[in-house]
């Protein structure tokens, strides 16, 4: 009873004030929650300000792009996926070399697999499942289960250096595959392992070697000692899906001739080829002068494409921006983009291709640089590198290959790329038995 009088008489005497007072009040009052929400709008702008900028001065560039996303036209009201998958089915495909050269693949990034994590990766038309010991090291085995194949990489859970299965608890180990439990039974036969891929990790990435007669690895991946010892550290990296044979992929190495028509525009121009022809860029200009030749032995599986660039503006050179490139390709699946520059430092963007099935590739560049030099120079350098990549996407996502190509004698380094690339094929390597009819983007 006390107090609803105190709430009465609370509630009089504030009528009795907003009576008295009146408008003044309210305005008052009105003025104050204006400021107040006012002030509120500023301090969430510039906390998203704040983020933005710190994201793009200090973190690393993550651009992960969907199979469908680059290089198809949709009109009409398809959708991108639509036009992909159209694409997929009325293309010809051309006589196509093996799908799957003999070589080591990356098929995930170090930073990506945390001790005791498993990951399910395509690759080379197989599912695999690769996780990380206790112990730290990283392994691949095939991802479905020798007993009732359960997806190892799907519920498994790592247990020291074997991955356990989730349907029934039977433990391989990640070195050899071999099954080392089966809770319900007294004996593990001998016989029973899951096929356990030859790998390796380095430069922050794990790799796989394939080999179509199940042959050891031939060669080793290079480790970048600057990576090794953190004078390098991860900038970023970027991820597509291409449409295409693999081979053709490297091959742009070779096809010098492609650089000054396709990648000269400036890279503010786009990548949609119908529109970097743009009158409104054309005074902003990328030069090129490119060689490419194959090593010899021992190291006959490499090749060197050597990268001078220039910028000009209203047909000025600017050398400033003169930056010299070595491309080192190793085996069919790797490639080492060393950069130099006098003011800007030294790096190096990984460019990986890692067939998923036959005729759809994931192509990765990863970009380690200079721990003195500010993120934001190198994360410039992989965007650059990732508009001139997608100009290519777009080619590749809607050509067919050509096996004997009609080419003039400025051409003749890239029937000399295939020459050298054709050592990654066997008698035994798979090729394309039919074309899938389309894409499940």
């Amino acid at each position: 009873m006390c107090a609803v009088k105190v709430g009465a008489a609370l509630g009089l005497g504030l009528g009795t004030i907003f009576v008295s007072q009146g408008d003044a009040l309210l305005g008052d009052l009105y003025l104050t929650w204006r400021g107040t929400a006012l002030l509120c709008i500023i301090a969430g702008v510039c906390l998203v300000a704040a983020r933005w900028f710190y994201r793009l001065l200090f973190c690393p560039l993550e651009l992960l792009r969907a199979p469908h996303s680059v290089g198809y036209i949709a009109e009409g009201g398809r959708s991108k996926a639509q036009a992909a998958n159209e694409v997929r089915r009325r293309r010809k495909i051309g006589d196509l070399p093996p799908v799957y050269p003999n070589g080591w693949y990356r098929v995930l990034d170090s930073h990506l697999l945390e001790r005791s994590d498993v990951k399910s990766v395509s690759v080379l038309g197989e599912q695999v499942a690769v996780f990380r010991g206790q112990n730290g090291t990283s392994y691949v085995v095939d991802a479905y289960c020798p007993h009732l194949g359960a997806n190892l990489a799907v519920g498994g859970r790592v247990v020291g250096s074997c991955i356990e299965c989730p349907f029934h608890g039977w433990q391989f180990q990640g070195n050899d595959g071999k099954c080392v439990k089966i809770p319900y039974a007294e004996k593990v036969p001998d016989f029973a392992k899951v096929r356990c891929w030859p790998s390796c990790e380095v430069n922050g990435q794990i790799l796989i070697w394939y080999h179509c007669d199940g042959e050891d690895p031939q060669w080793t991946v290079p480790e970048r000692q600057e990576i090794t010892k953190g004078e390098w550290v991860f900038r970023g990296r970027t991820e597509h899906f291409v449409n295409a044979h693999i081979q053709e992929i490297p091959e742009n190495a070779a096809d010098i001739a492609h650089l000054d028509h396709l990648h000269t525009p400036c890279i503010a121009s786009g990548v949609d080829l119908r529109y970097i022809n743009s009158k409104f860029w054309e005074f902003l200009r990328h030069g090129w002068r490119v060689k490419w030749e194959p090593e010899s032995e021992p190291n006959q599986h490499c090749s060197q494409m050597s990268v001078n660039h220039f910028f000009t503006a209203f047909g000025v050179r600017c050398p400033l921006l003169d930056i010299q490139v070595v491309a080192r390709q190793v085996g069919p699946g790797l490639v080492f983009l060393l950069f130099h520059h006098a003011l800007l430092g030294r790096g190096v963007i990984m460019h990986c291709v890692t067939p998923v099935e036959p005729l759809l590739q994931c192509v990765s560049h990863t970009i380690f640089y200079q721990r003195n030099i500010p993120p934001l120079v190198p994360k410039v350098i992989l965007r650059g590198e990732c508009v001139q990549f997608e100009r290519d996407v777009m080619i590749w996502n809607n050509k067919r290959y050509v096996s004997r190509p009609l080419i003039v004698k400025e051409d003749s380094a890239i029937q000399k790329h295939r020459r050298w690339f054709s050592q990654f094929y066997s008698e035994n390597s798979p090729r394309l038995e039919y074309q899938q009819d389309g894409l499940d983007f």
